[in-house]
């Protein structure tokens, strides 16, 4: 499949290309908000805050300090990161549906921040002008692998981590932070890394759709509909999963070309098949398709098996059961 998605530029027009950057997009949000929630237990709504930091990173290094653009993202989304570390000692002040609303209030303070300052383009945005050197059609190109490659690093670092031992804290942290804490588990610094990781990768969102349309806008880009998608997407794809985001993310491209006609309508339509996956499909689309777990892509986390099934070594060195 990557082979085939490394070799779409050769195969597929412009347009394609640039919607499969959006659909990249939201893999990346997806993926990272449900770092952030399904595992680490933060329901953040504010994560548009570093979408917005990322695409302004981008666009206003690219143009003022003439880097090339796709040199500019790692250090976009570093930037990200680092602004990040400080204003974690600020929301982790906050716990639960405050921490939610919390973080809202953050991503709307650095998008008042950013409308007063002139060289952002204040209210009316900023243009990446800088990329129209390049023919469409390799531009196009370009931003098309670039986002392909962001997907493989940010979907293939939430495994390495969810197959660490810091992984599995994060399992305890979301289930009980408390008794995470009592087994030794560092509560407060895990939240604070994954609240790092989670929200670079939200920078390296900002900075694909900036890519692809060209323009970054202070509205658009702290828009907390943001944050709506990526809930949406990690609820119908399934919480608490890797493919669970991707599938929803799938999901939700999909709808969202087939249903944007219908104005208000396709709002609600989302609304709607978002309750019905929450109520009689909790554990989302892919706990479905894969029998609640029984099937795993990216397999992660410990199984205790049942002592009773445990098959240890006999005396002829074949392995036989163990009985009770």
């Amino acid at each position: 499949m990557l082979v085939l998605l490394a070799a779409a530029p050769y195969m597929v027009g412009r347009g394609m290309q640039q919607s499969l950057v959006t659909l990249f997009s939201l893999i990346v949000l997806g993926t990272t908000w449900n770092l952030l929630a399904g595992y680490g237990g933060m329901v953040s709504i504010g994560q548009q805050a570093y979408i917005g930091i990322g695409a302004y990173g981008l666009v206003y290094l690219a143009q003022t300090a003439g880097i090339d653009p796709f040199i500019v993202v790692p250090v976009a989304v570093l930037i990200a990161g680092v602004l990040a570390l400080p204003i974690s000692f600020l929301a982790f002040r906050l716990v639960g549906g405050y921490f939610a609303i919390g973080t809202w209030v953050i991503a709307e303070v650095l998008r008042l921040i950013t409308v007063q300052i002139p060289a952002l383009g204040g209210g009316s945005g900023i243009s990446l002008t800088v990329l129209n050197e390049l023919s469409p059609g390799r531009r196009i190109a370009y931003v098309y692998w670039m986002s392909l490659i962001g997907v493989i690093v940010v979907v293939g670092v939430t495994y390495w981590i969810m197959r660490s031992r810091l992984g599995l804290g994060f399992t305890a942290i979301r289930d009980d932070a408390t008794a995470a804490a009592s087994l030794g588990v560092r509560v407060t610094s895990s939240k604070r890394f994954v609240y790092v990781v989670a929200s670079m990768g939200a920078a390296l969102a900002g900075c694909m759709i900036a890519a692809n349309t060209l323009r970054v806008q202070p509205e658009s880009i702290y828009s907390v509909n943001w944050s709506a998608y990526m809930i949406f997407i990690v609820v119908i794809g399934g919480i608490g999963s890797i493919e669970g985001p991707i599938l929803g993310a799938v999901v939700f491209f999909a709808l969202q070309q087939w249903l944007s006609d219908l104005g208000s309508w396709y709002l609600v339509i989302l609304g709607v098949v978002a309750i019905f996956i929450a109520l009689f499909f909790p554990r989302g689309l892919w706990g479905l398709i894969s029998g609640n777990g029984r099937i795993r892509l990216f397999p992660v986390g410990y199984t205790l098996a049942n002592p009773l099934e445990q098959r240890s070594l006999g005396p002829n060195g074949r392995q036989s059961q163990r009985e009770g």
